[in-house]
């Protein structure tokens, strides 16, 4: 077979893959995802496990009480395959960050809990971590990069003449370390923001704290942060004036509000 060839089957391949996985994220953002739910839970739960061997854990009782009862308000509001208490563990560092994988797993550093001043706060951060997992953006990030993984492996062979299957079954393989906690794009980043908004607010959290959790945020990075054209995130006055505007769209009926205390 020829190198055209090749390139022809390269790209018919891509074409029946991307067929047979298309999708639509949570607020209607088409997607191509190419693994199941529980190929994303195994690697989710196997890059938590290694997380926390390298990690220092914060064992503090009153804490991880805190945080946990801000994640059970907010999975208790989930449904399907997402119900149900998810494993949270609070890791001793002074990043400011936190994130949520497939199968259920969540990581708080104590660093966020300086920025994050309150309940409703933390809400909005946990809140849009768990919206990167209901929006399928780890798999979604895998699925992009693998498939041009395909398409490269399917090339590089065609001067060889081995034949495509063995490029195909490589490239869409889960030997990707970490793979789940590769960084977001912005589209995905302001999706999660809008899910976690969303779910915050149905939770009973205050979502007005989302713009004041991302007013602290700007003021801890002090002003450095590149511009946003240079960023996967988007900028924290795009995020807050996004915020605003999705919360004139919420319901007018507030949750019964949560009782966590630090």
């Amino acid at each position: 077979m020829n190198y055209q060839q090749h390139t022809k089957l390269a790209g018919a391949l891509a074409a029946t893959l991307l067929l047979a996985a298309c999708s639509s994220s949570p607020t209607g953002r088409q997607q191509v995802l190419l693994f199941s739910e529980q190929d994303m839970s195994q690697l989710g739960a196997q890059s938590f496990e290694q997380l926390k061997q390298q990690e220092k854990i914060y064992t503090d009782p009153k804490t991880n009480q805190y945080v946990q009862c801000v994640t059970d308000a907010l999975t208790k509001k989930l449904s399907g395959n997402q119900a149900g208490k998810w494993e949270v563990v609070v890791f001793d560092s002074k990043q400011v960050n936190a994130f949520a994988l497939p199968g259920g797993k969540i990581g708080v550093y104590t660093g966020l809990l300086d920025v994050a001043v309150n309940q409703d706060q933390l809400a909005t951060v946990i809140g849009h971590e768990i919206g990167h997992v209901l929006a399928h953006h780890s798999n979604e990030r895998l699925s992009r990069s693998q498939l041009a993984n395909i398409g490269m492996q399917i090339s590089s062979m065609a001067i060889s003449g081995t034949e495509y299957h063995d490029a195909a079954m490589a490239g869409l393989g889960l030997g990707v370390q970490y793979g789940v906690l590769m960084p977001y794009g912005r589209a995905q980043e302001s999706e999660s923001d809008i899910i976690g908004l969303q779910l915050m607010a149905e939770a009973g959290f205050n979502p007005n704290e989302s713009v004041s959790l991302w007013k602290n945020m700007a003021r801890a990075s002090g002003g450095s942060q590149p511009p946003e054209l240079l960023s996967t995130h988007p900028s924290h006055s795009t995020r807050i004036d996004d915020l605003r505007a999705e919360i004139t769209r919420l319901p007018n009926t507030p949750a019964s509000k949560p009782n966590c205390t630090l």
